[in-house]
């Protein structure tokens, strides 16, 4: 669609007839503007992050940082610093309304009142003498939040006598990988006077200037141990830093706003840029009203006193840089008057330009939208420009993309809503891509597994994870996979002691970072060089594990052969060599011959802290079907590039031919496989057909029988999901068969993981169980929007009402619901061109 002209644009922007009443969005999670929660979900681990229950939708495109705003009306989430976690409200980044009917006047700012431990910046006080909105009561309701993402919505009720709402989104378009990029959001205000009489309204928005903020003050990369093994770094953002800073206003074609500024450096730093406030410069009949720096520290009365009286601010436009120990923030704001009846839309954009993300020092890249939008840092009111000619064409392609979910009905309506909100993580989990270059034509991108564990697309979790990637944005799947390909042949010597050890009282143990030829577990970390420094994890040593090589042939090849885009034999060329080097590193570990590898005692799988010994279901399952795939893979190239594979092929085949003689054999006891064939544990494991589910997703020859199939899950939905408190939570890990734990005291068998939840419900869903598909998503979904995880789904829940790692990578496995009940080829709003 061409964007919209200024004058059409003009016209959209008058005043309308009274458009339908609001209502909730379909598909949409929500709740009562500002209402807590009773009993939330709390962290497991002590040292684990758990910010708490109130997250919102996350704003701003991939890899180029993103803001949060929560159902209370709060910005809280500052994911601007690539990889790292900042979470606190600062009470003047906000919007606010005025309102006079002639007789009376009110002005709230549009968000619950702050405590003093909302406010992270130390030493500040919340502003005192601004006017707070209301918060909604178990009796009573203020307004409500929605959220569908990349669209949110908040309205406000009870307070006001106009109607007011507004809408926020960025444009995440599928298959667009240019403005899926961008760091911008839009703010889709619509007023309305539903009384008999004229009202005067104004729309405020305050904007703290945190440019130089969000950059790691202690770049570190020594990796310290938290109290559940893992490995962890400091990060010690420059929260409050101002000199230098300043704020003026800026008028162009298109928009009228005010720049925030800082000091650059030369070279430019990370966290060195601008920030932008705009409106549209053609509003008619309102009065807009800019300043450019007011004191936030104080009790705000600088702003809000003649707002709160008159629906004005001071109009100013002071450059002057702030000084050691000062804070600038900026406003704008739009004042009109509304007829009966009247309605009125006004777009408020707010943008970004921090083109830099660093990681260890000397070490940094730049950002995607930086291809098209320069790198000088300079660009923010150019993107507000752009948001604010475009956005109506960027808000009709969401629609056209959600439309084919939104209606396929015979699915339940909040499993609709999670396969859109699960989809957050693409933004805000701590989210990396690059520039374009050389042999990377659309950067290199990655997402942290979650931000407790904080790497880059963990092999094994986005085994699951991927599953919206690959249908969604596949070029940048195959970014990520091109990553692990050329980290296949690599090495690193270098010793480093693994957690898990410590965890069990063993001391310490040290391993080679990186073997050659052994699949990486991960990208790497923010605080050293993701992409070239793989395995950034310790708490295993990953180049034991059975799974990852197998993981990266199954993702190759899915992502060849189904997506949206076509097959691209390019890719598939490039992948290969790594792909044969990692499969003959793992046959390494068939210790008996007979064609599995074997696990080895210490947990050596996804599964990180449960031992399995010698060939197990799960691990034996996925070589299988990784067999399989690197069959067809050597096939498609001998037959469409010529490459010679012949003896690839005669020997994978011989593999694959002993491997499917033995699995059953030493595994299967007569109604599911047991979890490994020499510890004698005996369990359902819950995953133990993973490798099954993947190869008849991929339409590959299927790694069990039918028979065996159906009885396995039969085994696992009595055992794992009925009998564990009655399927209230969803499908635990593992248990006996009579749905008791062998071990109280167990860490992973008696856990819920959200996202292997979801990929079992795929594989439920993929053999014609359509009801225990939907009971077990319903069940997960369930537990994490009504218990205060929404925006920050963990990996694990527990019955104690507890969870572990949360913004967790896995959980966009929901993804693979839609893929085993649509045609691949028929994915909603990829780039099919």
């Amino acid at each position: 669609m061409a964007p919209l002209g200024l004058s059409a644009l003009s016209s959209m922007l008058r005043r309308r007839p009274r458009p339908e009443s609001w209502s909730t969005p379909q598909a949409s999670w929500s709740r009562a503007f500002g209402l807590g929660w009773r009993d939330p979900y709390s962290v497991r681990y002590a040292s684990n992050l758990d910010d708490g229950p109130w997250h919102g939708m996350p704003l701003g495109g991939f890899g180029a940082g993103c803001i949060g705003r929560s159902s209370r009306g709060d910005f809280n989430l500052w994911h601007l610093d690539g990889g790292e976690h900042w979470y606190g409200t600062i009470p003047d980044c906000q919007f606010a309304m005025w309102e006079s009917d002639g007789d009376s006047t009110r002005a709230h700012a549009l968000a619950t009142a702050p405590d003093r431990d909302d406010s992270r910046v130390d030493g500040e006080d919340p502003l005192a003498a601004w006017q707070w909105y209301p918060a909604s009561t178990n009796d009573s309701t203020t307004g409500t939040y929605a959220a569908r993402y990349p669209l949110s919505w908040t309205r406000y009720s009870g307070v006001f006598a106009a109607e007011v709402s507004c809408e926020a989104f960025s444009p995440i378009l599928p298959g667009d990988y240019q403005r899926s990029s961008y760091p911008v959001a839009v703010f889709r205000w619509t007023l309305r006077n539903p009384t008999n009489r004229p009202l005067q309204l104004s729309l405020l928005l305050s904007w703290r200037n945190t440019v130089g903020w969000f950059t790691n003050t202690d770049p570190s990369a020594e990796v310290h141990f938290r109290d559940d093994g893992s490995p962890e770094h400091n990060y010690a953002p420059a929260i409050g830093a101002g000199e230098g800073q300043s704020n003026r206003w800026v008028d162009q074609p298109g928009l009228k706003g005010v720049l925030l500024d800082g000091r650059r450096s030369q070279p430019l730093a990370e966290g060195e840029g601008q920030w932008c406030l705009a409106l549209p410069d053609n509003l008619e009949d309102v009065e807009v009203m800019r300043c450019s720096r007011w004191d936030p520290t104080g009790d705000g009365a600088e702003l809000w006193q003649s707002f709160a009286a008159e629906g004005r601010i001071p109009n100013s436009n002071n450059d002057r840089a702030s000084r050691a120990g000062e804070q600038a923030s900026a406003a704008l704001a739009v004042k009109v008057s509304l007829d009966p009846g009247q309605c009125l839309e006004i777009p408020v954009v707010i943008s970004w330009d921090l083109p830099v993300t660093a990681f260890a020092t000397g070490v940094s890249d730049w950002r995607r939208y930086t291809d098209f939008h320069g790198r000088q840092g300079t660009a923010a009111a150019a993107i507000a420009a752009e948001a604010l000619r475009d956005w109506r064409s960027w808000r009709d392609q969401i629609d056209r993309w959600q439309e084919p979910v939104l209606a396929r009905t015979e699915l339940p309506e909040p499993l609709r809503m999670a396969l859109f909100n699960e989809l957050y993580d693409l933004a805000s989990g701590g989210s990396l891509w690059t520039a374009a270059r050389a042999g990377d034509p659309v950067g290199r991108f990655g997402v942290l597994e979650c931000l407790d564990y904080a790497w880059y697309e963990s092999l094994d979790v986005r085994l699951y994870g991927s599953l919206a990637l690959v249908q969604l944005w596949p070029e940048l799947d195959k970014a990520v996979l091109r990553s692990f390909a050329r980290a296949i042949p690599a090495m690193d010597a270098s010793q480093r002691p693994i957690g898990w050890y410590f965890t069990q009282g063993r001391g310490r143990v040290e391993a080679d970072r990186k073997v050659e030829g052994a699949t990486p577990h991960d990208l790497g970390a923010p605080n050293e060089a993701p992409f070239d420094a793989t395995n950034y994890t310790a708490y295993q040593d990953c180049n034991l594990w059975k799974d990852l090589a197998s993981d990266f042939v199954l993702q190759v090849w899915r992502t060849f052969r189904f997506a949206p885009t076509g097959e691209d034999l390019t890719f598939l060329a490039e992948c290969w060599p790594a792909a044969v080097q990692a499969l003959r590193y793992l046959k390494r570990f068939d210790v008996n011959e007979d064609g599995l590898p074997d696990n080895g005692g210490a947990p050596d799988q996804t599964f990180d802290d449960w031992p399995l010994q010698g060939v197990s279901a799960y691990c034996g399952a996925l070589w299988i079907a990784a067999l399989e795939a690197a069959l067809a893979m050597a096939q498609r190239l001998q037959l469409d590039l010529g490459l010679e594979t012949s003896s690839e092929q005669r020997e994978f085949g011989e593999w694959l031919e002993q491997s499917r003689a033995n699995f059953d054999r030493l595994l299967w006891n007569g109604e599911f496989y047991r979890i490994d064939a020499e510890s004698g544990t005996p369990v359902v494991m819950a995953d133990q057909l993973c490798g099954d589910f993947y190869a008849r997703l991929l339409g590959l020859p299927p790694v069990v029988s039918d028979a065996n199939s159906h009885s396995t899950l039969k085994a696992v939905r009595e055992a794992c999901f009925e009998r564990f408190d009655g399927g209230r939570l969803g499908v635990a890990n593992g248990l006996r068969r009579d749905g008791t734990p062998l071990d109280p005291d167990g860490t992973h068998p008696l856990e819920v993981w959200t996202g292997i939840n979801f990929g079992l419900a795929s594989y439920y869903r993929l053999m014609g169980d359509k009801t225990t598909a939907e009971a077990i998503c319903t069940a997960v979904v369930d537990q994490v929007y009504r218990g205060g995880l929404q925006f920050r789904t963990p990996e694990a829940i527990t019955a104690v009402n507890t969870f572990r790692a949360c913004h967790y990578l896995r959980a966009m496995a929901i993804w693979g619901l839609w893929a085993t009940e649509t045609d691949w080829a028929l994915i909603p709003g990829a780039d099919r061109s």
